[in-house]
């Protein structure tokens, strides 16, 4: 364990090239709209923090896996085999269409329902017939470009005559997750304050439904379509 000293958690001395650009780049990454944090909203303003906290797990852990799949090599399997990558790739795509229509269809009858709050909340909506944990698993699973980007993002800020690279790309990992769970904690913070309004709005919280339904369901034709 000689490699593993104090010094090797400065960011130079860990074989990073341009920490401060790194952080930028992850930032504006994180920020940007995507399935993934969508959905944390969503769930967390459809059913409370404690779903969108499991949500945040299942992400966390997906895109671990999908980071360990690079250090492993499992990126070489869809990279050298277009129809293992265009399988994965419409499994994503079929399961966020799957998730917007569903939304859609919930929203649209929350629109048009005279019901009251109490039958309102007994509508079923497809986002929450999984556990958020398995939802949230799958949806970062099923997202085959994310390894590509993982690879693509790490390796310009990887200094290349490094004696031990896997140190580095664990580093900039663990940075990227502690930048997104903090993300992703904000937003569930911000779905628990939204759904106490929506339960008072009901058609306010329809109509954002019908919405991130759409958002889900361009997202599945883009990732089916790229």
């Amino acid at each position: 364990m000689e490699w593993f000293t104090l010094n090797l958690l400065s960011p130079t001395n860990a074989g990073i090239i341009d920490f401060p650009t790194y952080l930028l780049g992850t930032l504006i990454t994180i920020l940007f709209p995507g399935p993934n944090s969508l959905y944390v909203l969503t769930i967390t303003t459809l059913k409370g923090w404690r779903y969108g906290a499991w949500g945040a797990l299942g992400i966390f852990i997906g895109d671990s896996v999908l980071m360990g799949a690079v250090v492993l090599g499992a990126v070489s399997l869809l990279i050298s085999s277009p129809i293992a990558f265009n399988v994965v790739r419409l499994m994503g795509a079929a399961y966020l269409g799957w998730i917007g229509i569903g939304l859609v269809r919930s929203g649209w009858q929350r629109w048009n329902s005279k019901a009251d709050s109490a039958n309102i909340n007994v509508l079923q909506v497809r986002i929450m017939l999984l556990h958020p944990l398995a939802a949230a698993l799958v949806l970062s699973l099923t997202n085959p470009k994310a390894i590509f980007f993982f690879i693509a993002f790490f390796s310009q800020f990887i200094r290349p005559d490094f004696e031990y690279p896997l140190h580095t790309f664990f580093y900039l990992a663990i940075v990227l997750q502690l930048m997104s769970m903090a993300y992703l904690g904000t937003l569930i913070c911000v779905g628990q304050y939204c759904l106490t309004y929506f339960q008072r709005h009901q058609r306010l919280a329809a109509g954002l439904w019908i919405v991130a339904g759409l958002l889900f369901i361009g997202f599945a034709l883009r990732l089916a379509l790229a």
